[in-house]
């Protein structure tokens, strides 16, 4: 029975993580990478073949790094120790390369806010509206969701959208949402609740610099296209 064999069972050569010693991380698949950040299997799998399903059922790497623990549990062969690992390497692969990793994250135009939550963002199957928090000097301060589901005027509350750059002192917001079709094109509404924010903003003092659309590795900027 095929999840009777055990990575031991394979030439020494040939296991991920003595290829990886030998050969390099580029060289291993992302199925044996998996492998060792998971280290076992199950009494019926394999940890390769785990790993393998896990990518397989997922839509591959971005599926299941974008699960939460509940979600994860779900899923045979998976129990706490692997949901966890799983979540915190998710959260790891979002934070690098932006200001999470330790560093400040300076916006100076609409590219670098789109590459701050594209790797979040790109992915997911639901409509997530996020506010980037600036300090006067366009550093970022901090990132907060805001809602869940499809953006209308009737969930996207001016309150909420501002309510903790006023409690961080922030000078200005770029507000984020993604497109889970995988097209950024602005929709009427997108653009109605932009002219809205945009309105409060500058009775509030807080200045809404930017909307940013993701979809699938691309994004829109509203002030690039001069609708801001």
């Amino acid at each position: 029975m095929a999840g009777s064999f055990k990575i031991m069972d394979l030439p020494e050569n040939e296991r991920p993580r003595e290829r990886l010693f030998r050969y390099g991380a580029e060289v291993l698949s992302n199925s044996e990478l998996l492998a060792i950040i998971l280290r076992s299997g199950t009494a019926k799998e394999n940890i390769l073949s785990l790993s393998n399903k896990l990518l397989k059922l997922n839509g591959g790497l971005n599926g299941l790094l974008n699960l939460n623990v509940e979600q994860l549990l779900q899923i045979d062969g998976i129990g706490m120790a692997k949901a966890v690992q799983l979540v915190a390497l998710g959260e790891l692969t979002k934070r690098f390369g932006t200001y999470k990793s330790g560093d400040t994250y300076s916006i100076s135009k609409p590219k670098d806010a789109a590459v701050l939550v594209m790797q979040e963002m790109k992915s997911l199957n639901k409509e997530v509206l996020k506010v980037i928090l600036l300090n006067t000097k366009n550093v970022v301060i901090r990132i907060i969701d805001v809602s869940v589901g499809s953006l209308n005027s009737s969930i996207v509350h001016p309150r909420e959208v501002f309510h903790s750059a006023i409690l961080s002192h922030s000078a200005s917001i770029i507000i984020c949402h993604n497109h889970p079709s995988g097209d950024p094109t602005p929709s009427t509404e997108d653009i109605n609740i932009t002219h809205r924010l945009k309105e409060c903003g500058k009775i509030i003092g807080i200045d809404l610099l930017d909307h940013i659309i993701i979809g699938d590795e691309i994004y829109v900027s509203l002030k690039e296209k001069g609708i801001l």
